[in-house]
C-alpha cells in the first residue's frame, strides 16, 4: 500500500511540474492512469469529467477523485499533494527570495513600479466590467443596472455589509428590476 501511496505521490508530483493547469492536465493524468494500470480509458475519462463539474481546480479535483479510487482516502491525500506539491515548493521559494531581497533597494523600486501598475490593471478591468453591466440594448446606460450597484456600493461603504450579503442583495435587486 506505502508503495502505491509513493507512485501516486510522485505520479501527480510530475503532472504539477509539466503541466500549466486545466485541460492541459489531461493527457499527462491520462498517461499515469493508464501506464500504471490504476484506470482504464474509460474510468479516467469519467473521472475528468465529475472533476470538470465539480467546484475547484481540475488537476486537484482529478488528483484527489483518482486517488480516492485507487487507494482510498490516503490515495487523495497523496495524490493531492502530490499536484499541489510544485506550487507550493516554488511559492516558498518564491516567499524567501522576497523575504532575504525585501529591503534591498532595487526590490523597493521593482514594488514601487508594481504597484501602479495593479491599480491600472484594477481600474482597466473596472472600465471593462463597468461597460459591459451597465450598458442597456439600446445604448445607453442600464438604469435599474446603475440603481444596483449604487446601492451595493452604499451597502458596502456607508452600511459596512459584508461582501457575501451585498452580493446577495444585488442578486435580489436584480431578479426584481431587471428579470
Amino acid at each position: 500500500m506505502a508503495v502505491v501511496l509513493l507512485e501516486l505521490f510522485w505520479s501527480f508530483c510530475k503532472i504539477g511540474f509539466t503541466s500549466f493547469g486545466g485541460l492541459s492536465m489531461v493527457p499527462l493524468i491520462n498517461h499515469e492512469m493508464l501506464s500504471h494500470g490504476w484506470m482504464t480509458i474509460s474510468e479516467v475519462s469519467d473521472i475528468v469529467a465529475i472533476a470538470e463539474m465539480t467546484p475547484g481546480p481540475l488537476g486537484l479535483n482529478c488528483a484527489t477523485f483518482a486517488g480516492t479510487r485507487v487507494a482510498g482516502f490516503l490515495g487523495a491525500v497523496c495524490a493531492s499533494l502530490g499536484v499541489l506539491s510544485p506550487t507550493l515548493l516554488l511559492c516558498a521559494v518564491a516567499a524567501v527570495a522576497f523575504e532575504k531581497f525585501r529591503e534591498s533597494d532595487f526590490m523597493q523600486k521593482v514594488m514601487t513600479g508594481v504597484r501602479p501598475v495593479c491599480l491600472g490593471l484594477i481600474l482597466a478591468v473596472l472600465c471593462s466590467l463597468s461597460l459591459t453591466n451597465y450598458a442597456s440594448a439600446a445604448g445607453g446606460v442600464s438604469l435599474p443596472a446603475a440603481a444596483i450597484g449604487i446601492v451595493g456600493l452604499l451597502a458596502l461603504l456607508k452600511f459596512r455589509l459584508s461582501i457575501p450579503k451585498t452580493i446577495l442583495l444585488s442578486a435580489v435587486l436584480g431578479l426584481l428590476l431587471i428579470r
